[in-house]
């Protein structure tokens, strides 16, 4: 790990780089400049990792000429991103380069909210103080170029299953993609590393009889053209979690991603790094049908929340959440930063959003995932009468208390919010109520709230004779719905209310660690947007026997 800063040279066009010695490689980073939005909409997570593996070692100014050259420093631009070349520190080059070498690359790479000239500031989560410098790079989006020589030692090494220092500690961290030009030994990719994207350019019919046999994901390419390549082909892919996730173009499915801010002012309870400022910006990233500004019609709104170590492209992308906006046309919100906001701060992002898009404020929603999870749950307790239903995902804190771990003093306690709430069943963090106190009582505080006929009488001492040994009861309906793009099936607990609604459910995922999949979020939608809530508080819809045909069709 970099303990001190790398010295970084700005360049009469506002261009910056630096250059850094590792123990087993050079690193030469290129930060092309990006749009001011990029300051306040991290791109990180969505930024291409483009990393190249160097034929031989250039000086900087040629390995800037090659990125300006190929385009490879519009694309990093665009997304805020930067342009990393490596080459080993090893006698004979890629010859004798290491077989873990891309692991140790990886280890020493890291994206954050926060970052300075191109490389992540981390923060020490035990002391708040920020030390240490990683290569900034996303990766869940590694793009791994290589020409001859290096292209051989990828081929060689890299069209397998790697492990190593991830984005949540040790896991899979293969390549999304690989841009193979000129190899002159024949791929033999691992069988368990079928679903890595290789771009074949000049190779000969054997390489490519190989790569085609071996792969899932094969574009085979007589010339280069990176710009058009990365668009065409890249650009669909990110790994989560080890797993390959294929995304559509929004464009074709007719789909607008737009960046935006608005200032707020502070609200006294913040204690992000916001805190001490009169106002500040939050960002966001919308995402809708095109028509939606044509047509003039109210649609929902969606607030989405990112995890405590993403962001909103990111959360976005992995979650799903734009293939269901786009299903069911409405305007989905993804706040960047929310962590260093509060939940009186976005209800002045929601007036911004109001103003600036055709919104029905009958059918305003809430979700999240791990810390985003939180600040849904913030919204129940601080602006139950504003949302029409909230999914917080896979987190709780102790009720009571917001994002922050702070007491929120007067809160819901008689404001029905339909609630749908999901978590995963193998996670190593306290989502359920088997894991944690703190979620039995949110648990038993939302059926207080939202009057569910059932008691909650569940004990964590006496988990081992629940009943059920994920929430300790069974729901009024059980209902199962599988997922087989992973292999796993999603369950849900109905809880009928006193009024013979259903404003309350709980569910879990097995095979599910701590993730948020396209699965349970199309089915939060499903049930939220079932419900209004009228001017005067009042919600509507949702009668029971309706919720369980949603599920048992």
């Amino acid at each position: 790990m970099m303990e001190q800063m790398p010295a970084v040279t700005a360049l009469a066009n506002g261009n910056k780089y630096w250059e850094h010695t590792f123990d087993a490689f050079s690193a030469k980073v290129y930060l092309p400049v990006s749009a001011p939005i990029t300051e306040i909409v991290n791109y990180g997570f969505r930024a291409p990792y483009l990393l190249v593996f160097e034929e031989n070692k250039q000086t900087m100014e040629e390995a800037m000429r090659f990125a300006d050259t190929t385009g490879l420093s519009k694309i990093a631009a665009e997304f805020g991103g930067s342009v990393v070349f490596i080459y080993p520190t090893c006698d004979g080059g890629w010859d004798n380069a290491p077989a873990d070498l891309f692991a140790d690359i990886i280890s020493e790479s890291r994206i954050s909210q926060y970052y300075k000239d191109g490389t992540a500031i981390m923060r020490n989560r035990f002391t708040g103080e920020w030390s240490g410098y990683y290569i900034r790079g996303a990766v869940l989006r590694t793009f791994l170029y290589g020409v001859g020589k290096s292209a051989d030692y990828i081929a060689r090494h890299c069209l397998q299953r790697i492990e190593g220092d991830g984005l949540y500690g040790k896991g899979d961290i293969s390549p999304v993609t690989c841009i193979l030009e000129n190899l002159s030994v024949i791929p033999a990719p691992a069988a368990d590393a079928r679903d890595i994207p290789v771009i074949s350019i000049g190779n000969s019919d054997a390489v490519n009889d190989a790569l085609t046999k071996g792969l899932d994901y094969v574009l085979i390419k007589k010339t280069a053209d990176y710009t058009a390549d990365f668009y065409k082909f890249c650009d669909r892919f990110h790994r989560m979690m080890g797993n390959l996730i294929p995304q559509a173009n929004l464009a074709e499915l007719g789909m607008v991603k737009e960046p935006g801010y608005c200032m707020v002012p502070t609200s006294k309870d913040n204690r992000g790094d916001d805190k001490d400022t009169a106002e500040h910006a939050i960002g966001y990233v919308a995402y809708y049908n095109k028509q939606i500004m044509e047509e003039g019609k109210k649609v929902p709104l969606l607030f989405c929340f990112h995890g405590g170590g993403d962001s909103a492209m990111c959360m976005t992308s992995v979650s799903g959440w734009y293939r269901v906006a786009n299903m069911y046309n409405f305007l989905l919100i993804s706040v960047e930063h929310h962590m260093n906001s509060t939940a009186t701060e976005m209800q002045t992002v929601l007036a911004h959003l109001i103003e600036k898009y055709p919104v029905d404020t009958e059918q305003i929603y809430s979700t999240g995932f791990s810390m985003g999870g939180c600040k849904s749950w913030d919204m129940f307790q601080e602006y139950p009468k504003v949302f029409a239903g909230v999914a917080p995902m896979s987190a709780t804190f102790e009720v009571g208390y917001n994002v922050f771990g702070q007491e929120v003093g007067p809160f819901n306690h008689d404001t029905i919010v339909p609630t749908f709430y999901v978590g995963g069943e193998v996670t190593p963090l306290p989502e359920l109520p088997f894991q944690a106190q703190k979620c039995i009582d949110r648990v038993r505080y939302v059926f207080e709230v939202n009057d569910v006929i059932a008691d909650y009488p569940v004990n964590l001492e006496e988990k081992d004779n629940w009943a059920n040994p994920i929430y300790g009861i069974y729901g009024d309906t059980v209902c199962k719905i599988a997922d087989p793009s992973r292999d796993s099936v999603l369950t849900l607990n109905l809880f009928e209310s006193k009024n013979g609604c259903c404003y309350t459910i709980f569910g879990s995922v097995d095979n599910q660690s701590h993730e948020v999949r396209h699965h349970s979020c199309e089915n939060a939608w499903k049930f939220l947007r079932q419900f209004r809530r009228l001017p005067d508080g009042t919600i509507v819809g949702g009668k029971f026997e309706d919720i369980k045909k949603l599920y048992e069709a």
